[in-house]
């Protein structure tokens, strides 16, 4: 595998941006993990939850409200996903460590598995973002192409359309396929993946096995086949869009650039965070309703610049990265509601979709 490095021989963007910050947090005498106001949403939002689950077991529910708990149940979990599991993983949920991967474990609750995850997500995608040939987010190739120097095939003219189909089926897709390729491969992408210690090895095959006893055996155990086929498959469309048009909002819209790692080693002619501000963009920034749901997420760009700071700040804290991006002269890329940065996706994976000119594809 060819390596990617980045220019940080000059690092005085991320130097600013972080004296900036370090004293945001030393003037307010606050931490950088979360508070209360986290405390209180995930106290919210994991026992509604658990209330609704334990609702649609009971076969007396009329089948259109049935439908629509397992709708909001969708809704729900995608937001756990968004807020808890997000932090926690970053170890941004708590200042103690265990609180953290204790309540990193609601992604396993989801279906996926931590420990993947974080190597996936936290390594990789926060390292190389939009390097395509490493970053697993844009990694959809051939069904997808979501980045100009990815291969084109005839398909692709018709994938401004099937897209939503595949998001809506890609939380399935990542409880029963898609972690089990990475653990057999033992790689994501071109990454040969993290050693799993035998503890590890253990929660993933015991989150998988209790994710078809309670998603599966037990809704058809009180329901039956096809009530738990219908509500089961509402849920995942919720959930599975939900998820997925999140994250792609955040790198794969028109502002965003990409990079490509061949076969040759790779240096690309900026610091790391100055890759972070062009390769992500942030969207409905004023909404509190989107912020909330979303965990902080419509503020990708904070996030990848800290990740390790809990998204309740990043209000505050684009404040200080606007300014600083102004002073430097980079690029902020911000879409003003969430609907205008879904119309620049489409756009965007539509225009991926034409077949490339020789020019484009050089």
């Amino acid at each position: 595998m060819s390596k990617v490095t980045f220019n940080n021989k000059n690092t005085s963007f991320y130097n600013a941006l972080k004296e900036a910050t370090d004293k945001y947090f030393s003037d307010n005498k606050i931490r950088k993990t979360g508070n209360w106001k986290l405390f209180l949403k995930s106290s919210i939002l994991i026992p509604s939850a658990l209330v609704i689950y334990i609702l649609l077991l009971g076969s007396w529910l009329p089948p259109f409200v049935a439908i629509v708990l397992c709708c909001v149940l969708g809704l729900l979990l995608a937001s756990i996903g968004f807020n808890v599991m997000h932090d926690a993983c970053h170890g941004s949920y708590s200042s103690k460590k265990w609180v953290n991967d204790l309540m990193g474990l609601t992604l396993n609750a989801l279906g996926g598995n931590a420990f993947i995850w974080k190597f996936k997500h936290n390594i990789i995608h926060h390292t190389y973002t939009n390097v395509d040939g490493i970053d697993d987010d844009i990694a959809k190739s051939p069904l997808m192409r979501q980045c100009p120097s990815q291969k084109w095939v005839p398909a692709h003219r018709l994938q401004h359309i099937y897209v939503w189909p595949i998001y809506a089926i890609s939380s399935f897709a990542w409880a029963l396929l898609l972690d089990f390729i990475k653990y057999f491969r033992g790689r994501v992408q071109a990454t040969v993946l993290q050693k799993m210690n035998r503890k590890e090895h253990f929660v993933f095959w015991i989150s998988k096995f209790l994710y078809v006893v309670f998603y599966i055996a037990v809704p058809i155990y009180f329901v039956g086949w096809q009530a738990w086929a219908i509500g089961f498959g509402s849920l995942q469309i919720v959930l599975g869009l939900t998820l997925a048009i999140v994250f792609q909002l955040a790198h794969v819209v028109e502002d965003t650039e990409f990079e490509v790692a061949g076969i040759d080693d790779k240096r690309i002619e900026s610091e790391w965070a100055v890759h972070q501000v062009r390769t992500t963009a942030n969207f409905s920034a004023k909404s509190k309703v989107i912020s909330w749901f979303v965990g902080g997420l419509n503020f990708q760009i904070e996030h990848h610049l800290f990740p390790r700071i809990s998204h309740v700040h990043y209000p505050a804290l684009s404040k200080i990265v606007k300014e600083t991006c102004d002073r430097f002269q980079l690029p902020y890329n911000y879409y003003p509601t969430v609907f205008s940065a879904i119309g620049s996706h489409f756009r965007t994976i539509k225009m991926l979709g034409k077949k490339p000119t020789p020019a484009m594809a050089k």
